[in-house]
């Protein structure tokens, strides 16, 4: 029973670092890309949602990839990297593949391109608007940030979980506070029947004693009563 409830206890606690690193995660995607062209970071890391098919095979849409913050100077052509555009007359940010670069009045330019795509992105980029070069990818995890942004996935992945595991605390503190007691209740009963035992055994010595006591008296009495009855006979 006992390896049952720590097992319980260890599982419960995996659970719960499972769900606050999903819980930081979604919310810093969520808040990544909040500050209009500009994305926040972490240690130069940032995790975005792949919204197209436009990178396929390397990741496609519903995947959660991984940019890093780069010196745009040591770009190359093949690498993919995620920047600021216009798309349908929004700012947004997109990550595609470096085709080519050129060098006009000291600025570099770079024309980028999908994998899945037929032709060139139709803007041209410059070093100011690339926000990283792409690191890596959670395959359908972006799946997953999308369902937590809605209030039924974060009420059922997020906050159930963890209303669960608060319970859980709740009823683990009670039943270790009865715990408790039931020690406390067990030690001081333990305490009464050794004061118990204890006042019955001085009171055992204490008669011992004074049966000693009269067993000397007696003798004494009759060691007396036998010189007394010696002294009688020599007088005569």
């Amino acid at each position: 029973m006992k390896v049952v409830k720590k097992i319980a206890t260890v599982f419960a606690s995996v659970l719960l670092w499972a769900i606050i690193l999903l819980a930081a995660m979604f919310a810093f995607t969520t808040l990544a890309t909040s500050d209009g062209k500009k994305i926040q970071n972490l240690f130069g890391y940032t995790p975005l949602i792949v919204k197209s098919d436009s990178m396929v095979p390397v990741f496609e849409k519903g995947d959660l990839i991984i940019i890093k913050s780069c010196d745009t100077s040591k770009l190359k052509v093949g690498d993919i990297i995620t920047f600021n555009t216009i798309i349908e007359n929004e700012y947004a940010l997109n990550t595609h593949r470096i085709v080519q670069m050129e060098e006009q009045q000291s600025m570099r330019r770079f024309t980028t391109r999908g994998d899945n795509n037929p032709v060139d992105d139709r803007h041209v980029i410059s070093d100011g608007d690339i926000a990283g070069k792409y690191v890596s990818r959670l395959p359908k995890m972006g799946k997953v940030m999308d369902f937590l942004s809605g209030k039924v996935g974060f009420f059922c992945v997020i906050v159930l979980p963890m209303l669960a595991f608060f319970l859980y605390q709740i009823y683990h503190l009670i039943m270790i506070s009865i715990s408790l007691k039931k020690a406390i209740a067990s030690e001081n009963e333990a305490k009464a029947d050794q004061e118990v035992l204890d006042a019955q055994k001085a009171r055992e010595e204490a008669q011992a004693a004074l049966e000693e006591a009269k067993k000397i008296k007696a003798e004494a009495e009759a060691l007396k009563a036998q010189m007394q009855q010696q002294a009688t006979q020599d007088d005569k």
